[in-house]
């Protein structure tokens, strides 16, 4: 049975993990990793990611869902342990606009979401748009209203679709107003405030109030999850540690909603235990992103180390590392707001910050091109293994033991794996 399906029923102590990307080689990793552990694979894609004016891949939903198949069918990934989900989905990136129009925006964005054939639908109107007070907060009163217009035109959408398609599955939905934005915090922190019981039960009536109102009562029955903060949080170099004891009295919530699991946002760089612990405290969907392209950036510097080595010849390199800096100050936008020191400190994040910034540029094609150069150059060489050793010590043991091919792409690919193992652990 789907997982999700499974967690709305009320089954407990089980999970899932999110996989939070548009790459390549990470979904590649995510699939290689569920076929060896007979798991389903949720990928996610946000609303900046993928909408229906291509978002910063240039992607509409019914391409990343194509994309994703594609992937699939090349591994022979099997269809139906695959879940495709749109996180916060709602007007995030139009909060410059009106309400209406932003909102009119949200809509067709969730109708392009349901109609490509997204199941998990993560409904965020938790940021105020240019028409709100700027000096007040969001009620939950109002987030949930307009979550419910949002799931409104979902599953009008769907009604549609099932009119000539009878057996097209219906979304589960995750709603929340306490939501952290996509990709870690911005700021630095002493401490994180643990959503409180009282306030988590105010969410969860709010929207079951506002669904009852639009007639959503169906829809609502299929809401599985409450995106919550229960104290994970991480940013350029700090990690904020799930601590159960904390988070007791919050988790203690579940208990009166059995059909309910909470959504842990950013929980990147988490122990393995951490995540284990929050999976069996009903933190139950486990949301990942910058982690997995932190590890593949870890991944390529390492090849690039070994390329140096192999090819003395500079002239002959991939230049991948410079190429990539180059390019993020070339075109600053995606990480001047979340990066702040002098010039040298700025490098540093620009390569290192657990944000992993960086991600938005891969996709680039210069970098694009220094990448294939760098796997190319690899792919024409028998990589020695004590090079393997010197930069991807973990590797180095599973090629020794027969347990992971020395090529290129293979051992990037277990760097990322490694990321998603303490994931898979958590959740089984």
């Amino acid at each position: 049975m789907n997982i999700l399906k499974r967690m709305n029923t009320g089954e407990r102590k089980i999970g899932a993990y999110s996989c939070c990307s548009s790459n390549r080689f990470v979904l590649e990793a995510a699939m290689e990793a569920a076929l060896a552990t007979g798991t389903d694979l949720l990928i996610e894609a946000t609303a900046n990611q993928v909408n229906q004016f291509g978002g910063y891949t240039g992607m509409m939903p019914v391409d990343f869902h194509n994309y994703v198949s594609n992937i699939a069918k090349d591994f022979n990934f099997p269809m139906d342990r695959l879940i495709l989900g749109g996180d916060h989905l709602g007007p995030l990136t139009w909060t410059s606009l009106s309400y209406q129009e932003a909102m009119h925006n949200a809509e067709t964005l969730v109708e392009a979401y349901a109609a490509a054939g997204f199941t998990k639908i993560h409904l965020d109107t938790s940021m105020r748009l240019s028409s709100d007070d700027k000096d007040k907060p969001l009620s939950d009163s109002v987030i949930a209203e307009r979550a419910a217009c949002l799931c409104l035109a979902a599953e009008k959408k769907i009604e549609k679709i099932r009119e000539e398609n009878p057996n097209a599955p219906l979304p589960y939905y995750v709603i929340g107003s306490e939501v952290p934005i996509p990709g870690g915090t911005q700021e630095s922190h002493d401490t994180l405030e643990i959503t409180r019981p009282e306030d988590c039960i105010a969410t969860i009536e709010s929207f079951r109030d506002a669904f009852s109102s639009l007639g959503l009562s169906h829809a609502w029955e299929r809401v599985i999850g409450v995106v919550v903060q229960p104290g994970v949080e991480f940013g350029d170099t700090d990690v904020f540690y799930y601590q159960s004891s904390k988070a007791k009295e919050l988790c203690g919530v579940l208990n009166s909603y059995p059909n309910l699991v909470f959504e842990g946002h950013s929980t990147d760089y988490q122990t393995k235990e951490c995540l284990r612990a929050m999976v069996r405290d009903g933190i139950a969907i486990l949301k990942v992103g910058p982690a997995l392209t932190f590890a593949l950036r870890q991944g390529l510097f390492a090849l690039e180390c070994i390329e140096a080595e192999l090819y003395p010849d500079a002239s002959q390199r991939s230049d991948f590392r410079k190429t990539l800096d180059r390019i993020m100050v070339e075109q600053p936008a995606y990480w001047k707001n979340y990066y702040s020191g002098d010039e040298e400190t700025l490098r540093f994040k620009r390569a290192f910050s657990q944000s992993d910034r960086s991600r938005y540029y891969l996709n680039d094609p210069q970098v694009e091109k220094s990448i294939d150069t760098l796997l190319e150059n690899l792919s024409r060489k028998d990589i020695p293994l004590t090079l393997i050793g010197q930069f991807l010590p973990i590797q180095y043991y599973k090629v020794r033991e027969g347990k992971l091919p020395n090529r290129p792409v293979a051992l990037l690919r277990d760097v990322i794996k490694r990321t998603i193992e303490d994931y898979l652990y958590a959740i089984q």
